[in-house]
């Protein structure tokens, strides 16, 4: 599996799946494609209101997609991730989980993701948790992250790992890391949504 940096087009088939999500798993296992799946779909929050800290969650990152590869990888996050009103003031009482997922011709892995922090601004989200269940070697345990841009029409995404092409390559991490949004969402294959945090400053 690998949800990795995007694929070149001089990179074999296998090593794009690999750089997608676990790159270093496939590389190792011979090439072959590797996914992350989201985790399940949540649902959205509450609408808002004048009193924000008692009428709705703090915040809270929702949706499902695949990302675009140019080679037909299919590559899937799903997001369940929120934080109580009650929780405002910590984001590291959030909860929920997050799936993710990269395959390629048959091949490839996915992992399930229990939320231990989230942090919205605006439209953007970054939510980390642990791994608690993977078929890739040496994912499950790690804590990893994802960042979500919420464009409403092509959504975008980036993750802890994007450096080094694997989760189970990244090394410890603190809570609520990730990368820069880089990867786009395919077209007409889902949408996340953000719900902002508006701590009392």
């Amino acid at each position: 599996m690998s949800l990795g940096t995007p694929s070149r087009s001089t990179r074999t088939r296998a090593t794009a799946v690999g750089a997608a999500l676990l790159v270093a798993a496939l590389v190792v296992t011979g090439g072959s494609a590797v996914a992350w799946d989201g985790p399940g779909t949540g649902t959205g929050a509450g609408t808002g209101a004048s009193d924000r800290s008692t009428t709705r969650e703090a915040a809270a990152l929702t949706g499902t997609a695949k990302l675009y590869r140019s080679l037909g990888d299919d590559i899937t996050f799903t997001f369940d991730a929120h934080l109580a009103a009650k929780d405002t003031d910590d984001p590291t009482k959030a909860t929920g989980t997050f799936r993710f997922s990269h395959y390629l011709d048959d091949f490839g892995a996915s992992a399930e993701v229990k939320v231990d922090c989230l942090l919205t601004g605006g439209k953007v989200a970054v939510v980390s948790g642990i791994v608690t269940k993977s078929d890739l070697p040496g994912a499950e345990g790690e804590r990893v992250g994802v960042t979500v841009h919420d464009l409403g029409r092509g959504d975008r995404l980036g993750y802890s790992w994007a450096s080094t092409g694997s989760p189970a390559d990244q090394g410890p991490m603190p809570k609520c890391v990730s990368s820069a949004p880089f990867e786009k969402v395919k077209a007409g294959t889902g949408d996340f949504k953000v719900l902002p945090w508006e701590p009392k400053l």
